[in-house]
């Protein structure tokens, strides 16, 4: 069972098995239709595809939510079933190459019960740099019985998140960049900061330059230096709209620490209310 990463080379090995699903979520926030076009191009054969827009979100509701607000679970769960998923099928979720888009499916998983899925270290580079098979070919859809078992300890609102920082129990931990944490530059958002007292930790030092995690236990000492004596299990994580955050979740199940929390609505909903305060 595969339950945080899979090497393309133990994908390549059980890619073909029935009780295996690949889903494929390559996207581009600059141009959310490429994911889907490079999909029908060529993808791992049997992956299926899932839209972060359509798919992996809910409906935008302006001035209430994030822009990617969490998918209803009747929806999510009809989806999965699509895909075959039952209570013992391994998912396996990519995307272009680091996992920030993959890791959001990885996580609305774990969220509704299903812990056996995993992210392509890597993504779609690296399996294209093994060399291994490419379809074009648009599987079917199945019937699986998927049943969601939702967990909401996982899950936090805003009226909770600004208290996190003064109940000395968990960190709040900001995804993002550290250019777009500091406030020095914000590129989607109407608004520039942080939440107030979040400390900063860009998912994207969880890889190297290829893409692929850093090995555990240096994401372990990384982690445990940002939450500095915080509960990894009482932390929360949020970024610019509940989806890269997804990605420090990972690193941070795959170091050995445990399951944090996720403020799904992030700094996109936080900011739809103009008495919540920021910090820079």
């Amino acid at each position: 069972m595969f339950t945080t990463l899979i090497s393309a080379t133990d994908l390549s090995k059980h890619s073909h098995r029935p009780d295996w699903v690949i889903v494929d979520c390559r996207f581009s926030l600059h141009d959310p239709e490429k994911g889907r076009s490079d999909y029908r191009e060529g993808h791992i054969p049997g992956a299926f595809y899932a839209h972060l827009d359509k798919d992996l979100s809910g409906a935008v509701l302006p001035g209430q939510t994030g822009r990617h607000p969490l998918p209803a679970v009747d929806r999510l769960t009809d989806l999965f079933r699509s895909w075959g998923v039952g209570r013992r099928t391994q998912v396996v979720a990519y995307d272009y190459r680091s996992g920030g888009i993959a890791a959001r499916l990885w996580w609305l998983l774990n969220w509704l019960g299903h812990e056996e899925v995993a992210v392509l270290d890597g993504g779609w580079a690296a399996w294209q740099d093994g060399g291994f098979a490419v379809s074009g070919a648009i599987p079917p859809t199945r019937d699986g019985h998927f049943e969601p078992h939702p967990d909401h300890r996982l899950v936090v609102e805003a009226e909770q998140v600004g208290a996190i920082p003064d109940q000395g129990k968990g960190c709040l931990v900001d995804s993002r960049e550290a250019v777009r944490y500091l406030g020095e530059e914000e590129p989607i958002d109407p608004v520039a900061g942080h939440i107030p007292g979040a400390v900063n930790a860009p998912f994207m030092e969880n890889v190297d330059e290829e893409g692929r995690f850093l090995p555990a236990g240096a994401l372990r000492d990384r982690f445990l230096k940002i939450l500095s004596g915080a509960q990894p299990e009482e932390s929360v994580f949020y970024c610019g709209s509940g989806v890269t955050a997804c990605h420090n979740l990972l690193a941070m199940k795959y170091a050995g620490l445990g399951m944090a929390r996720l403020y799904p609505g992030s700094w996109s909903e936080w900011i739809t209310d103009p008495e919540r305060k920021v910090a820079k």
